[in-house]
């Protein structure tokens, strides 16, 4: 048995609400076995890893990112999901989804390929793929942002044929379907629809959300018709449903005002923060890539060439931050977004998502600046910084992956 101690747990009250249990034991190995107060605790495990009153909330989830550390999804480099996997558990991340762009429906299917052998066989020392977002080309030529104009089209059952699987969550224009019926085959396989890069009306949204399902609009404010008093727009109804929402809170994609009136709007309810990150995370200012465009970096501002905001540069341990103090909100619901949310839209809040007995041990540990000292994932530490194994017994083989983990870390330029 394993424990983590002296831990401030982030972990579900008797209503289900996250909740901070401050001095806690955590005793688990592949799963969660006991979560129970220090006082409580005999002192039996044979690995020990004392957390010294920092937090430990359930691993992130991120839903929307396209790359980091210099790799991308549709990278032809089958180094790159496992580079990738390895730095997002830096973040915290024990969970993610990578996500394609608007390509040639081959250039996609060999991306589903390489996520599908992801899935099948984890990535040692990773953040577990739990399949792909789908982000185009299905969308709006006239809100593509950062996507190519050249691969959009219409929407298509056949390209996932034998792919559906790996596609949990499908970014669309909703106006763009010629009927529902695409709608229909994703919903009876169980993968969720997203609207996003879209021009819907207030109206055309509604029917989508009220009527047909599609109950998520991907990294809301950004690439869709936005908010007037007499013109709601997708944004309306985003706020005005319960649809789950994505939010970039990077300060940059949506202003901190945007970030709190959502967070008001939704009650508190139904936000997932996301990274949509791209390659260039982690790599520090300079010219990148996005989807074969020219990207530059300053800060954690990306832009294409014309000045478009691209994809974004953020962490997910850095949006958490970000968003809490935008809104003010405590830290046990901001913790909420990024775990318990978008695993129970994804239909796994079951297995993980939450600190409970019997669910898969997927940590993340950091302080209060929501610097991350440690991820664990299934049981295994996939990332260590700050800290270190009160016992002898503790695997040597994880301290080796942990030193390897850091190395990494350097050799990746990652800031």
């Amino acid at each position: 048995m394993k424990a983590l101690i002296h831990a401030n747990v982030i972990l579900p009250n008797e209503t289900g609400d996250f909740c901070i249990k401050n001095d806690y034991a955590i005793l688990y190995e592949e799963t969660i076995h006991r979560i129970l107060p220090m006082s409580l605790w005999d002192g039996t495990a044979k690995e020990v890893l004392d957390v010294k009153g920092q937090y430990v909330s359930p691993g992130f989830i991120n839903i929307h990112v396209h790359g980091c550390g210099g790799m991308d999804t549709m990278d032809e480099d089958p180094e790159a999901l496992p580079v990738m996997a390895r730095i997002q558990a830096s973040m915290g991340v024990t969970s993610f989804l990578p996500t394609t762009m608007s390509y040639d429906i081959p250039r996609i299917h060999r991306a589903f390929h390489r996520i599908r052998e992801c899935m099948e066989h984890p990535v040692p020392g990773g953040a577990r793929i739990l399949g792909c977002h789908m982000e185009g080309p299905y969308i709006s030529p006239d809100h593509r942002g950062a996507q190519a104009e050249t691969y959009i089209r219409r929407a298509n059952a056949a390209d996932l044929k034998g792919f559906e699987r790996v596609v949990k969550l499908i970014t669309l224009a909703p106006e763009t379907l010629p009927d529902w019926s695409f709608a229909e085959y994703c919903q009876q396989r169980g993968i969720l629809l997203s609207i996003g890069h879209t021009s819907a009306s207030y109206e055309q949204a509604m029917e989508a959300v009220e009527h047909h399902g599609i109950r998520h609009f991907t990294h809301l404010f950004n690439a869709m018709t936005g908010f007037h008093h007499r013109n709601p727009g997708a944004v309306g109804a985003a706020l005005d449903t319960g649809a789950n929402c994505e939010l970039i809170a990077d300060n940059i994609h949506s202003h901190p005002a945007a970030q709190r009136l959502a967070w008001h709007a939704k009650g508190g309810r139904n936000i997932i923060l996301i990274t949509d990150s791209m390659r260039a995370c982690g790599m520090g200012d300079g010219p990148s890539e996005l989807g074969g465009q020219k990207v530059f970096v300053h800060g954690e501002l990306a832009t294409l060439e014309d000045g478009t905001i691209a994809g974004s540069v953020l962490k997910m341990n850095r949006a958490i931050s970000i968003f809490r103090k935008n809104t003010g909100a405590p830290l046990p619901q901001v913790i909420e977004t990024v775990t318990k949310t978008p695993a129970e839209e994804l239909g796994i809040y079951g297995e993980i998502g939450s600190i409970e007995e019997g669910k898969q041990a997927d940590f993340a540990i950091f302080d209060e600046g929501l610097d991350i000292s440690a991820s664990i994932i299934s049981g295994k530490v996939a990332y260590q910084y700050r800290l270190y194994p009160t016992t002898e017994l503790f695997d040597s083989s994880i301290d080796r992956r942990l030193i390897f983990a850091n190395d990494f870390m350097q050799q990746r330029r990652l800031v």
